[in-house]
């Protein structure tokens, strides 16, 4: 929505005869409508877009590649996780009314100024344990949340995720590196300048033309085993 109320050639793709200077609708109303029509429904979009293009959507060859589409997270860092853990806990207990026998707020603030500079020699033993105790601290207010709310709650699998967060290790497989995006994944294609993307791989086929007549997502398949279902709905969508 940012880019099409200020980039022209954006809009005129679009299908604006006029430069508008506004976003023509909220950015969460395209998420709600993605979800209403579901996958059929884009895939009955796709198969439009095609029609529309008529002889260079119907092509005998395409090309299929695999990239990365990245979630929309921050930099990565355990204890950045475990103090977004911390704030979400504030909340529910907020929310819930419960009463936290400690809330940790000036612990918490201590232990930040801590944290900081931790590359300078003399910072990095005083960061890593003040890295520990935030850690302990996001621990004991999940369990404490636990006790105090019923048996299921509205709020029970959000506690589960961040247990799941708090028990996972540096090198451990399937990582969650995000509260908000729990599905993120830790994909590597070999790129010199970008070693690690963190998001879901997905699946493009256009033909020669240029005219995309195929879009899959993936979580972390390798790029060879996406080839077939990708080459069944180029199949499905072109006819």
């Amino acid at each position: 929505m940012e880019q099409l109320s200020e980039n022209n050639y954006f809009q005129y793709f679009c299908g604006e005869k006029l430069f508008v200077a506004g976003a023509p609708c909220e950015a969460s109303e395209l998420v709600y409508f993605r979800k209403r029509i579901g996958e059929p429904g884009v895939e009955l979009i796709l198969k439009e877009s095609i029609r529309i293009n008529g002889e260079d959507g119907q092509d005998d060859d395409v090309i299929v590649d695999t990239t990365v589409q990245e979630k929309n997270i921050t930099f990565l860092a355990d204890s950045k996780l475990h103090k977004k853990i911390i704030r979400k806990c504030w909340a529910i207990a907020a929310e819930r009314e419960l009463a936290l026998r400690q809330s940790y707020r000036r612990t918490l603030k201590k232990l930040s100024i801590d944290q900081r500079f931790r590359n300078h020699p003399k910072n990095k033993g005083k960061a890593s344990k003040a890295d520990n105790k935030v850690k302990t601290i996001a621990g004991r207010l999940v369990r404490e949340l636990e006790r105090l709310l019923p048996g299921y709650d509205k709020h029970s699998e959000t506690l589960a995720l961040f247990q799941k967060i708090l028990a996972q290790k540096k090198n451990d497989k399937n990582k969650i590196y995000s509260i908000h995006e729990p599905d993120t994944k830790c994909i590597s294609k070999g790129k010199e300048h970008k070693q690690y993307e963190f998001g879901n791989k997905t699946s493009i086929a256009k033909t020669i033309k240029g005219v995309i007549v195929g879009a899959m997502g993936y979580k972390n398949e390798f790029d060879g085993h996406t080839l077939e279902q990708a080459h069944e709905q180029v199949a499905e969508l072109t006819g």
